[in-house]
């Protein structure tokens, strides 16, 4: 077992949360709001009918939109609630409860690497903060040979970009490209937000 993340701590202190959360989304979605920057992103840097990882998918929206590109998407999430409703808002992606600190897919019957995982909504945040080098390393393993990762999570929030950073290289992933937002802004030492576009080290 490892340390509980912090968002199921949240959730556990909060029951109301996960239910408040999704109603958000469905609510921007309603609304018209384009929730799918990430996924956009996401689609460039792969090939057509590609293998991608939604990690942390919470209820689905980037796996979805994913998916409705022609994308085959596993979503991985540690909330059951966020699962239930990732099924009901986006079927047709593969989604499963599970904490990605433990990720092991080949042992729930999902045998191929994927082209692309995608970590966005500051999931790497609400990890437990003893497991983020552990996520980083199961991720990375999850990777097919010229795979990339495409991490993205704000300032501010107890996980400093440099720790990140260091991380990432300790679990064998190097960046290929440093963005201050989903939208393509270069990343500086001034940013607020991250995205990075990480690659296994040979």
């Amino acid at each position: 077992m490892v340390e509980q993340s912090l968002w199921m701590r949240k959730v556990a202190a909060n029951p109301g949360h996960s239910s408040w959360y999704i109603e958000r989304f469905r609510s921007m979605a309603r609304a018209g709001d384009d929730l799918a920057g990430e996924a956009r992103l996401v689609d460039t840097m792969v090939p057509r009918r590609a293998r991608i990882l939604d990690a942390g998918c919470g209820p689905g929206r980037i796996g979805g939109a994913l998916a409705d590109a022609g994308h085959e998407v596993v979503g991985v999430d540690v909330d059951p609630a966020l699962i239930e409703a990732a099924e009901q808002d986006h079927p047709g992606p593969l989604w499963l409860v599970g904490d990605l600190a433990e990720l092991d897919l080949a042992a729930r019957g999902v045998d191929s690497p994927f082209d692309a995982v995608v970590c966005a909504g500051n999931v790497m945040t609400f990890l437990a903060p003893s497991t983020r080098r552990q996520v980083l390393e199961r991720l990375r393993a999850h990777l097919a040979p010229g795979g990339r990762a495409a991490i993205g999570f704000g300032g501010g929030r107890g996980y400093e970009f440099a720790e990140f950073f260091a991380d990432a290289e300790s679990a064998g992933l190097e960046p290929d490209l440093l963005l201050s937002t989903w939208d393509l802004r270069p990343f500086t030492e001034d940013s607020d937000f991250l995205v990075a576009l990480l690659r296994p080290r040979e």
